[in-house]
């Protein structure tokens, strides 16, 4: 494979590069998607004898992280030096009190926390950036918090903003000294530029990808859907990193260093039972993250984790189906290798009470940004 053009000096991220707008298969539902794969894991589970392997990928993870884990858990894990990539956070119950009451304290907790806006507002539990909201003033916090589910927790977190975000797939065998990146996601972020005439539905109605699937970006507007872009103005059409929610994916994996994956196994050091997932980076210098230094860790999770360079428009079918063979052979081959240590999965009874718990929760969540 031939190498790709380097990133320019100081930017942000690499070149985009050409493709198709969309993949044929991108958007399909979960069902038709999946299918081959969940009967990929059904081979495994009889090779490996044992169902609930993936369930201890990550010891001390929730269900080793394919349901239900808290980020203030996983967060809290990160110790020692490499927990200066992960950006200062506050951890806040909506409680079922008067919320003035609450306000007060939640203000308080950020003033001792240091953080000035803008910040991040997102779940505690959840996924695929679901309720991950910037929040630019004490009253769009304020908002959010109120349009927070009662009795729930999220996270109030300090806002890298900056253009070059990237997902990075890390793998590492029980027993092992060093691990494998096996996927690096480029994230992008479309945008469209004011004409002085047109509304910025009509924007995204004409682009040629947003378009195509305007779903995920009209709901988050609202009234400034009708307002018209001045000349020459960028908007950018979503802030969380989520293909889901409208973020544009590409295969990094031409860019993947030796570097960088020994950051990442300083990293994966230092979180406790961990060795199976991916971390959501954000970064100003893609040079510099290839040399492994000037990144922040916005979230990280376990096994419920999917190499994402398979949403690339230009992978196609099979390769995406591939990847994902391969992803699950080695879910369940650290699972089974750490149940042969001695760890024990949780119950089917817990698992499924945790997956019903977060799909209820997504539901519930304020609109993504």
């Amino acid at each position: 494979m031939s190498q790709p053009e380097g990133p320019i000096a100081g930017s942000a991220m690499p070149p985009f590069g050409d493709g198709p707008a969309l993949s044929h298969f991108e958007f399909w539902p979960a069902w038709k998607f999946y299918a081959p794969v969940w009967l990929w894991i059904g081979c495994l589970m009889v090779r490996h004898r044992s169902i609930r392997a993936p369930l201890v990928a990550n010891p001390g993870f929730p269900a080793g992280g394919l349901v239900g884990e808290r980020k203030s858990e996983l967060f809290a894990r990160l110790s020692g030096p490499e927990r200066r990539h992960l950006p200062d956070y506050v951890v806040v119950d909506r409680l079922d009190a008067a919320f003035d009451a609450q306000w007060q304290t939640i203000e308080a907790a950020i003033e001792t926390a240091n953080m000035e806006y803008p910040m991040v507002a997102k779940p505690d539990i959840g996924c695929r950036g679901a309720g991950v909201r910037p929040v630019r003033s004490p009253e769009e916090l304020r908002q959010y918090a109120e349009d927070f589910p009662k009795g729930e927790t999220f996270l109030i977190q300090r806002m890298i903003d900056v253009e070059g975000e990237a997902g990075v797939f890390y793998v590492r065998e029980p027993g092992s000294k060093s691990g494998q990146i096996h996927s690096l996601t480029l994230k992008y972020f479309p945008h469209v530029v004011g004409d002085g005439f047109s509304t910025l539905r009509q924007l995204i109605l004409a682009d040629t990808r947003a378009g195509m699937v305007p779903q995920l970006y009209l709901g988050r507007f609202g009234n400034a859907l009708d307002g018209i872009v001045p000349m020459g103005e960028s908007r950018r059409l979503v802030f969380s990193g989520s293909h889901s929610k409208g973020a544009i994916f590409r295969n990094g994996n031409d860019y993947i260093t030796e570097a960088m994956r020994a950051r990442f196994d300083a990293i994966a050091d230092a979180i406790d039972g961990f060795h199976f997932g991916r971390f959501d980076v954000r970064f100003a210098d893609f040079a510099a993250f290839q040399r492994g230094e000037d990144f922040a860790i916005i979230e990280y999770n376990g096994a419920g984790a999917e190499m994402t360079h398979i949403w690339d428009s230009r992978t196609t079918l099979l390769e995406a189906w591939s990847t994902l063979f391969r992803q699950f052979s080695m879910l369940f081959k650290v699972g089974a290798a750490n149940r042969k240590r001695g760890v024990r999965p949780e119950s089917w009874q817990s698992f499924f009470r945790q997956w019903k718990r977060e799909k209820s929760l997504v539901d519930q969540y304020p609109v993504t940004g």
